[in-house]
């Protein structure tokens, strides 16, 4: 589908936030400076005849986005949780996102069970509700299990949604090949990597049976979890549209007076968001990556019920151990060691300045400390860390752009429970507690038995590998015989005794 046509898609995007208004109010509310502003304006006018119009019962920004359809709408759901970024009252305007758009019928949603399940509906189901919830992506009923009496959701995935997300994914290529024509500068920031990411991101999402695998995973991971719940979903009822996990009961996460009514203590809750997924990212490597209000509940005990698997992210553990010491560093307000880890890592490249990096860091840091949340702002911050990013010529890091969102979110969603909270004295419990097992001594010994089984797997084949690298270092010489089997067994030796001290290692640990 990508080609010149998806530049009719760009330009009905930019139409339809003037046509509807959003473009005026997106704009003030981001604090865009007065010049971007006016030449947004100057060029989104000509086209204003040709954009959506919209539902014009919704406020400017939610009827634009709601218009563009469901790529847009992933947008809007992670804008929804940064007052401090957008506005609060953008904010709220956006929250419908969530779980409030336009459902469609339940004709439509039954026949879609049955034809991908492959049983009548009144067969299975001794009730099936109107939908409880509808999200860009998928709608969502409440139903009773006819064989067991058990309450289930049944997620529904909506009709022709995967032709839409292609249309407006292809149309997002093409603005990340404008923009990286136009911008040289822009390069750095991969912009047609992140839309590719981003593409991978969506079509595994558009694949419940995935989902589920996803809930089934991060269910084990996490059943220790003191506080925090995962439905399981019901395997034989679940497909590649459809899925049925067990019903989760709660308040919504995003209503926070109805929170605050059932006695909950919203300052902790915000607190334990922000360390659950924390201890997800680190100790784990696996995480929810579409944390937001509209994909959290607080149970009537207090346990946090996170829901919609259908955005996972997993990092390596050389990465997190890397995300670690950059945020225990900032948290410490070691700017000198945050940009050596930098470095370390390949973020930055060799020719800069370490020193000159750790003080522009000091820059983004120091306004966090010694204040709370209220007093920050965020979108001041972002605009200054990009500024730094692009000074020292920092890329995009693909594999980190689902944590480094995520976190953006999960914040935004800690601060609408608890507008004080500052995010990194939340933090700093977790990120001490992974840094003292993962990056002292004894997480040293730990990688050498680690490796140390690795070789001892392949100690019977070192000798052949030995000698086979031997023969081809010296070819076309012959002369290889008994030399190359001497160091063959030696290298049989060292492999073993290697093996022998990780076997020894383990035990000890």
């Amino acid at each position: 589908m990508r080609g010149p046509h998806n530049i009719w898609r760009l330009i009905r995007t930019g139409a339809t936030f003037e046509r509807t208004g959003a473009m005026k109010v997106a704009l003030e509310a981001m604090e865009v400076p007065p010049r971007l502003r006016l030449l947004a304006r100057v060029l989104g006018w000509p086209f204003k005849w040709l954009g959506y119009r919209g539902d014009p019962a919704l406020p400017p920004v939610t009827r634009a986005i709601t218009a563009l359809g469901p790529a847009y709408i992933k947008f809007g759901q992670v804008l929804s949780t940064r007052p401090d970024v957008v506005g609060p009252e953008l904010a709220l305007q956006l929250r419908m996102l969530q779980d409030r758009l336009p459902p469609f019928d339940i004709a439509t949603a039954k026949a879609s069970f049955e034809s991908d399940i492959g049983l009548p509906v009144d067969q299975v189901f001794s009730a099936f509700s109107e939908p409880v919830a509808a999200a860009s992506i998928a709608q969502v009923h409440r139903a009773t299990l006819a064989a067991t009496g058990q309450d289930v959701a049944v997620k529904v995935l909506r009709p022709g949604i995967e032709r839409a997300f292609r249309r407006d994914v292809d149309a997002f290529h093409l603005a990340a090949a404008i923009i990286e024509l136009a911008s040289p500068a822009s390069r750095r920031l991969r912009p047609s990597e992140v839309i590719r990411h981003f593409e991978g991101v969506v079509l595994g999402e558009l694949d419940l049976r995935l989902e589920a695998a996803a809930a089934s995973e991060f269910a084990a991971n996490t059943k220790d979890d003191a506080g925090f719940r995962v439905p399981t979903p019901v395997w034989h009822l679940s497909g590649r549209r459809v899925m049925v996990m067990d019903w989760a009961e709660g308040t919504p996460m995003g209503d926070v007076p109805a929170i605050l009514a059932a006695g909950h203590d919203a300052p902790a809750l915000a607190r334990r968001v922000l360390e659950l997924f924390l201890s997800h990212a680190l100790r784990d490597g696996y995480f929810h990556a579409d944390m937001h209000q509209g994909n959290l509940k607080v149970a009537a005990n207090g346990d946090i019920i996170a829901y919609d698997f259908g955005i996972m992210g997993q990092i390596d553990e050389y990465t997190r151990r890397v995300y670690a010491e950059i945020l225990m560093g900032f948290i410490a307000k070691d700017y000198r060691r945050v940009a050596e880890v930098h470095f370390e890592a390949g973020y930055v490249p060799r020719d800069r300045d370490v020193d000159a990096f750790a003080r522009a860091l000091r820059a983004v840091g120091e306004p966090i400390f010694g204040m709370d949340a209220s007093q920050i702002s965020m979108a001041r911050l972002l605009a200054y860390l990009f500024e730094v990013t692009e000074r020292f010529g920092m890329e995009t890091r693909t594999e980190l752009i689902l944590l480094q969102r995520t976190m953006v979110v999960v914040e935004g969603v800690a601060r609408s429970l608890d507008p004080h909270l500052n995010m990194w004295q939340g933090a700093r419990p977790v990120v001490e507690t992974y840094i003292r097992e993962n990056l002292g001594p004894r997480a040293m010994l730990r990688d050498l038995a680690r490796t140390a089984r690795v070789l001892g797997r392949f100690g019977p084949r070192l000798p052949a590998l030995a000698e086979a690298a031997l023969i081809r270092q010296t070819e076309p010489v012959v002369v290889v015989t008994v030399p190359s089997r001497r160091r063959a067994a030696g290298l049989m030796a060292l492999g073993a005794a290697i093996a022998l001290a990780g076997v020894a290692v383990a035990e000890m640990l």
